[in-house]
């Protein structure tokens, strides 16, 4: 599957936020978007006159979303198809689907940095999901679940490095870390109040509502 190779600090200048694609960097002034918070190109450039249309505002939104958490469109759009089919509102099951991925998971529970490390660190082998290696970042995972860093992988150095920081790293509450053993347990679905994640979601739903 095609992947994005370019600079991704232009996708968050293009974006006019913070994706946090990066890392630390993303915390730091050395941030691109704390120096150039204007959209990529010549200086100007990307600045529209006018007001933008309803689609076009929409449309920004969902490849705000796609870029946040690193998903291609096909893969998108099927997760919106899932999330139209679960029970409540799509725009936050949209979010909960997105959340529950693997690679969103490995991230979220403090083994990566960054979304795009937590898909290599799946995508090589290293990470575990009850027991068993699975080198899918689009897996969905479900409450109960645990995700941990390989036994066998634990003494490469980076792993090293992620466990003299793991147990000071925030976890959201719907998480549960075990940082001694380098794993994690989706406790429960997050709801939207759970999610620090600065996306109008229902811009998403009317966008492929059209």
């Amino acid at each position: 599957m095609a992947r994005y190779t370019g600079p991704v600090c232009k996708l968050c200048r293009r974006e006019g936020m913070k994706l946090f694609l990066k890392g630390e960097k993303c915390f730091t002034p050395k941030c691109p978007i704390e120096r150039r918070n204007y959209p990529p190109g010549h200086v100007g450039a990307g600045r529209r006159r006018g007001k933008t249309s309803d689609y076009g505002v929409q449309l920004r939104e969902k490849q705000k979303a796609r870029r946040y958490y690193g998903v291609l469109e096909r893969q998108f759009r099927r997760h919106f198809e899932q999330a139209e089919r679960m029970p409540g509102a799509t725009g936050e099951n949209l979010l909960r689907v997105l959340e529950m991925r693997l690679d969103n998971l490995v991230y979220r529970l403090g083994f990566a940095d960054s979304r795009p490390q937590g898909r290599q660190l799946v995508c090589h082998g290293h990470i575990t999901v009850n027991g068993q290696k699975l080198d899918i970042p689009s897996y969905i995972a479900k409450p109960g679940d645990v995700i941990a860093v390989r036994d066998t992988h634990r003494n490469n150095e980076f792993f090293k490095v992620v466990a003299e920081t793991l147990a000071r790293k925030d976890i959201p509450t719907w998480l549960q870390l075990d940082a001694r053993n380098m794993s994690g347990r989706v406790v429960t679905l997050p709801v939207r109040t759970d999610l620090d994640v600065n996306l109008s979601e229902q811009l998403i739903v009317e966008f492929y509502s059209r």
